[in-house]
């Protein structure tokens, strides 16, 4: 087995780099033959994938947080399906939302490997985005609103580790504000207005949120969880059920199964999937179905 390994050093804010030898020398003493590429900067993922030659690899393997996933899948598919090979990943960033949906906890880089090993692989969906200026693919969650704005928050506080998101979270609460969003459902349009919106193809998202519980990566449909306008008390009420998805029960929260979604909003929107920042509103979203084959 030889692989490609796209490795972010800055993944955990920088405390990655520490277990760069041993992974090293987990793929060794396993008999892979393991190339790495280390990026060097944001979005440098990307670009690395996408310029290198995939032919004489069995599989291309995420080192990193969700946003080293996110990296790597949009470089993958700038090659042609053809010449796509195999994702699979290593999970030493700050969120793995991803990796947990497949059984990885956080750090669990050893049994991600072994994983690998044993070159077993499953097909599952992608999400991907068209918006009024950029298109991308995505394996979480794409959101906009409330959620994008304590996300912005969070990348300064990101140095509290897995506190940064739930602190960041208090502080927009004080800003509470909504939306005017028309959302389009396979065909059915819904208006009203919206705190955030999510848009979702597993069960988490971040370090611990599991935004869509219903979530099922394989199944041809991506889940919409919808946030309407409500209270700061009753906000403060909802957000400690997200991290374990007793959120759906509140009346104001509304879910639904789509295989296409679009979003409009009266001014343009800022998006975030899989922890990035990228797009604005009007956003088209679609799932598509057993797309990508993965390690697992």
């Amino acid at each position: 087995m030889k692989l490609l390994v796209i490795f972010n050093p800055g993944a955990a804010y920088g405390r990655a780099t520490g277990k760069l030898a041993d992974i090293r020398a987990r793929f060794d003493s396993l008999g892979i033959r393991a190339e790495f590429l280390l990026t060097t900067k944001p979005g440098h993922g990307k670009p690395l994938v996408a310029e290198t030659n995939l032919a004489g690899y069995d599989g291309l393997i995420a080192a990193g947080g969700d946003g080293t996933v996110f990296e790597v899948l949009n470089g993958l598919y700038q090659h042609p399906r053809k010449d796509r090979i195999p994702l699979g990943l290593l999970p030493i960033g700050t969120g793995n939302a991803f990796a947990r949906d497949l059984g990885l906890p956080p750090a669990a880089w050893r049994k991600a490997i072994d994983l690998i090993h044993r070159d077993q692989t499953r097909l599952v969906d992608v999400g991907h985005v068209s918006t009024s200026n950029a298109t991308y693919y995505f394996l979480n969650i794409v959101h906009m609103g409330f959620s994008v704005d304590a996300n912005r928050t969070a990348l300064k506080l990101k140095f509290l580790g897995n506190s940064a998101y739930t602190l960041a979270t208090l502080w927009r609460v004080l800003k509470l504000g909504s939306y005017r969003l028309e959302i389009e459902i396979d065909g059915d349009t819904i208006n009203d207005d919206n705190v955030f919106v999510a848009v979702s193809n597993t069960r988490y998202t971040g370090t611990h949120f599991m935004m869509a519980p219903n979530a099922v990566i394989d199944d041809g449909l991506l889940d919409l969880t919808m946030l309407t306008r409500l209270s700061r008390r009753r906000i403060l009420k909802l957000f400690p059920t997200i991290y374990d998805g007793r959120h759906l029960g509140f009346d104001e929260v509304t879910t639904r199964k789509a295989e296409r979604i679009t979003i409009r909003s009266p001014e343009a929107m800022l998006l975030a999937p899989d922890g990035e920042f990228l797009g604005h509103s009007p956003a088209e979203i679609r799932c598509l179905h057993r797309d990508l084959e993965i390690f697992v």
